[in-house]
């Protein structure tokens, strides 16, 4: 994890994906067409070309994802996301603990209009966390009548709001939560993730666990990213736990799906500006 900190400044640039990169992660962010049964309606404008806008007006591609299928006629077209960064923010890498980005979500098999989400990386360990719509309203654009345009427009309405929500960030660094507070954000994960307390494969409390030195404060920040990056990542074994029939409980999954991500992530960021305005219940 700790290699990100020491990269020189031609290294810095690698950290964006080149095309090659973009298309082994997610092929369908280049489909030349729309799966087949779409209507007249829909309006196909491939993800590539609001790719190369993008860039053109300095948010660069840093990660990309595209959607398990089952449906072979859905292959190639299924729904996909990238994250962007601005060229400057990779510049100064080393010297961001927080960084603004825009997540990218589309499909060309009518899954999914274009849509626009506000996420932020935190760098020591690569969380991606995804702004809940509450804080800034998502951006979903249809395929129906529109341009390249429209969407490059919409991702500066993003960089607009970065301030205020970086603002928000720092209300979360500054709240410093009580073991019962930081124990029913956690709890308040794991029902979000699993539902079922009683057959969830850990405790609530181990997502409190940190992965590394320095994560173990108690502001709602530091907390936050420590419950979503337990869940996020999974690999976690409660060792208490066991199943109906005697045997331990298998280690806590990690989220594959691109919405499940999202919405965990609107969830815990809703539930930590809950629990910094208003408090939540133990």
């Amino acid at each position: 994890m700790a290699h990100h900190i020491f990269q020189s400044s031609s290294e810095l640039h690698s950290l964006a994906l080149n095309n090659d990169e973009l298309r082994n992660r997610a092929a369908s962010i280049f489909a030349s067409q729309p799966v087949a049964d779409v209507s007249d309606r829909y309006s196909f404008l491939p993800t590539s070309s609001v790719l190369e806008g993008m860039r053109d007006h300095g948010w660069l591609p840093v990660r990309a994802e595209q959607q398990s299928v089952r449906t072979e006629t859905r292959r190639g077209f299924q729904k996909h996301l990238i994250r962007f960064a601005r060229a400057e923010n990779l510049e100064t890498w080393a010297n961001n603990e927080v960084r603004p980005e825009i997540v990218l979500l589309n499909s060309h098999d009518k899954s999914s209009a274009y849509q626009l989400h506000c996420g932020l990386l935190r760098m020591v360990c690569l969380n991606g966390m995804v702004v809940a719509d509450a804080t800034f309203q998502r951006i979903s654009i249809k395929h129906v009548g529109f341009t390249p345009e429209s969407v490059i427009n919409a991702s500066f309405a993003i960089l607009e709001a970065v301030p205020q929500i970086m603002d928000k960030v720092k209300l979360f660094q500054d709240r410093i939560l009580t073991n019962t507070e930081r124990l029913a954000l956690a709890t308040g994960a794991a029902i979000q993730r699993w539902e079922d307390l009683n057959t969830a494969p850990v405790n609530p409390s181990m997502l409190l666990n940190p992965r590394r030195y320095g994560d173990g404060a108690k502001d709602l920040w530091t907390t936050l990213n420590t419950i979503q990056e337990n869940i996020t990542k999974g690999g976690q074994r409660d060792r208490s736990r066991r199943r109906p029939d005697g045997r331990q409980m298998p280690k806590s999954r990690a989220i594959k799906g691109i919405n499940e991500d999202l919405k965990l992530n609107k969830a815990l960021w809703h539930m930590a500006e809950v629990l910094r305005n208003e408090g939540l219940r133990p």
